[in-house]
């Protein structure tokens, strides 16, 4: 039962991430360079984040919930602060790219690499938050036997999966604000990331946290989706699987002489 209950949460938490990763980014060596990027960026984050904590209990002495909501805001705060460390980051080598190739343009365009480095952001902010339940969840042990939630697995897990395409949305939505120069995107974003991690704290309460958090996933995607280009006309013609004949034109010169047998 144990190895059930990993499994599925695993495929239910990383598996959009795989599938994405399999599909967009493993095929592409520069977008795997921006993927590892994007993950040191997150993890010089979390150095940050655990040195500011460090310092704070030790200054403070104490470890109460005040001090944990002040924590996770400026957890916060630090990754989108790294976030758009990895954007001048990749700004610059979009410009280093587009001036050695022969055309003029860059082999990897600056929406790739924001969607590159949400995703990367999105993976290894999972990784680190519920790889610990994971691991409990192998067992040896019965969720819930003392009265707590029996759903606090799947629930992790699907919290977890939000919070990797969540960082996907936001990667696209704050490299274009960036890009831009829209404050008003960069807030949001923000925003809407401080929404999320504050939500996680009414858990075991799943109904209050998990419900809104999805909706904002929902609705973060869409914003991302029309960011990047996306149409409801584009989503229909890739459903039906319908390719559009493409038009050729051939000309023939009048003053061509048939060739004599």
């Amino acid at each position: 039962m144990g190895a059930a209950v990993f499994f599925g949460c695993a495929a239910i938490a990383f598996g959009p991430a795989a599938a994405l990763v399999l599909l967009t980014v493993a095929a592409e060596p520069l977008r795997v360079i921006v993927l590892v990027a994007g993950a040191f960026f997150w993890l010089l984050s979390l150095l940050a984040a655990s040195l500011l904590w460090f310092v704070s209990v030790q200054l403070s002495g104490r470890e109460d919930a005040a001090l944990l909501l002040l924590g996770a805001a400026a957890a916060v705060l630090l990754q989108e602060l790294c976030r758009f460390a990895c954007f001048k980051l990749l700004k610059k080598a979009d410009e280093g790219l587009a001036t050695l190739s022969e055309d003029g343009r860059s082999p990897i365009s600056l929406r790739q690499m924001a969607y590159v480095s949400g995703l990367s952001f999105g993976i290894i902010s999972g990784v680190f938050s519920v790889i610990n339940i994971l691991a409990d969840s192998a067992g040896p042990g019965t969720v819930g036997i003392h009265g707590d939630s029996p759903y606090y697995f799947i629930t992790s897990a699907f919290l977890t999966m939000a919070l990797v395409l969540l960082h996907t949305f936001w990667g696209v939505i704050f490299f274009d604000a960036c890009e831009r120069r829209r404050a008003g995107g960069l807030g949001l974003v923000v925003g809407g990331h401080l929404l999320t991690s504050g939500l996680t704290f009414l858990n075991p309460w799943y109904e209050a946290s998990l419900g809104p958090i999805l909706i904002l996933t929902l609705c973060t995607g869409l914003w991302a989706f029309s960011i990047a280009g996306g149409s409801f006309r584009n989503v229909l013609k890739c459903l039906s699987c319908k390719q559009e004949p493409e038009g050729r034109v051939m000309l023939y010169s009048a003053l061509q002489v048939p060739l004599e047998e």
